[in-house]
Parts: structure tokens; C-alpha cells; sequence
């Protein structure tokens, strides 16, 4: 099972949905989410791809207003620039369930990281906590172990479930880490899933580094066909009213 993978959708991803399906039976994953930043587009085909035999979850990064969250099982795409809790609570409106990817690495958008620089981080983070499913306890595009660790303490210290992930944007990372469940309750639903996570084995395989060298190139032919990163809306202001003038008196 790989939780965090990113589809053509994406805008920092090439892969296909039918060609993440042909790799992920190819490497013998039986469930894969389909995580691409602010859409769910591409995991609905993938879905609708799938062969018998692959399960795919619709799931989405968020870009929070303090970095990431991933959600799972989702019916429509939650939007981004909220706060962590508010997307969180978004996501379980759903049905979902609410994962942090890669909370402590300093190089992306990591909800740990931002939450932990201010005032009260560790306050902050804790809250956040009760509001999660669970923790990116290991992520192969994390470049230095440390993160990892981190992350991985951070699963045990709040008792969330910690996963294993790819994070795959090109299609040799897909499946390179994943969870072995030991349950063999079918993963049908967010309440499956949730108490599956409570029972797996974490494959901790590492990403390629010549794959995250593709990735400013990938996101120019991305940009070139139109498929840039969806932001958050912001509310319009209205501008100030200037004062009239008062005429001259007669």
C-alpha cells in the first residue's frame, strides 16, 4: 500500500494515471492513493483505470496556510489556504482521513516545520495532532534521515499511525516505499483504512536522486501546456471610499 503518489494532474508530475496503474501492478502493490496537489482529477481516472486486483484511493495534497496535508477517501478536492485544523476538519466533513506528509522537511512545504519555527511550535503541533489520522512516519523523497526520525518520533509521541510513501512524481519512484498490511479486512472505506494502519509494516525504500533532478524541467513542460499550481483563493477587498468633497458654500 502506497499513500502518497502524484499523477499528470499535478503540476510538478508527468506520469499518466494509466501508466502509475500499469507500475504499481507491476510492483505488486495491491492499493495506491493518488495524491495530486489541490485536484482529485487524476485519481478519479485512476480509478476508473484500475484492474481487478489494485485498489486506488482519491486522496490530495493540500498546500495548507502552514504548509501540507494529505487527504484520503475524499469525494471532492478541498481547497487550499486554510489553516492546518480547518483542512483537517474539511477533510473528515468528508468522510477522510487526515495524514501530515513529510512534517519536518525543511526543503518543502512541511506543516511540522512551519508550525514548530513559531512562537509555541511544540503547543501548536500537539493541537494539530488531534486533529490527524495519521504521520508520514517515512517518506523516500525526505533527503536527509533526521526528518524522517523526526517525523517518526513525532507518530510515536502523539500515538498516530506512521506510514511509509514513495511520493512518487515520476514513475521509477512508484512503490519504492510502501506498508505491508498484516489485516486481511478489506480497505473499502476510511474506517478500514484507519484500523488497518494500526497493523502494517513499513518498507522504507529511497527515492532517486536523479528523479528529483527532473523535477524544475517537469514543472516547465507543465507550465508550458497550462497546468500550474492551483492557489488559494483570496477574498476581495473592497477599496476605501475617498470622502466627498464638500462644493463650495453659495
Amino acid at each position: 500500500m502506497d499513500l502518497h503518489c502524484h499523477s499528470s494532474a499535478s503540476f510538478d508530475s508527468l506520469s499518466s494515471p494509466r501508466a502509475i496503474m500499469r507500475a504499481a501492478v507491476q510492483r505488486g502493490l495491491t492499493h495506491i492513493a493518488i495524491t495530486d496537489h489541490e485536484r482529485i482529477d487524476g485519481a478519479m481516472r485512476a480509478r476508473d483505470l484500475a484492474p481487478d486486483g489494485l485498489t486506488v484511493i482519491i486522496g490530495e495534497e493540500i498546500r495548507t496556510a502552514r504548509g501540507d496535508m494529505v487527504g484520503l477517501f475524499l469525494t471532492e478536492a478541498v481547497p487550499p489556504g486554510m489553516s492546518p485544523i480547518d483542512t483537517a476538519k474539511a477533510i473528515h466533513e468528508q468522510g477522510g482521513l487526515a495524514g501530515l506528509p513529510h512534517p519536518f522537511d525543511r526543503f518543502r512545504g512541511s506543516t511540522g516545520q512551519a508550525l514548530g519555527a513559531e512562537a509555541a511550535g511544540d503547543d501548536a503541533l500537539e493541537e494539530l495532532a488531534k486533529h490527524l489520522d495519521y504521520v508520514e512516519a517515512y517518506n523516500s523523497r525526505v533527503p536527509y534521515p533526521a526528518a524522517n526520525q523526526r517525523a517518526a518520533d513525532f507518530a510515536k509521541a502523539q500515538a498516530l499511525p506512521g506510514v511509509a510513501v514513495s511520493d512518487a512524481h515520476v514513475l521509477m519512484e512508484v512503490g519504492v516505499a510502501y506498508n505491508i498490511l498484516t489485516t486481511s479486512v478489506p480497505i473499502t472505506d476510511a474506517a478500514s483504512l484507519r484500523s488497518a494502519l494500526l497493523q502494517t509494516q513499513l518498507v522504507m525504500g529511497r527515492a532517486s536522486w536523479v528523479a528529483r533532478t527532473l523535477m524544475p524541467a517537469i514543472k516547465v513542460i507543465q507550465r508550458l501546456r497550462g497546468n500550474r499550481r492551483i492557489r488559494a483563493v483570496l477574498p476581495a477587498v473592497t477599496p476605501t471610499e475617498r470622502p466627498v468633497e464638500p462644493g463650495p458654500r453659495p
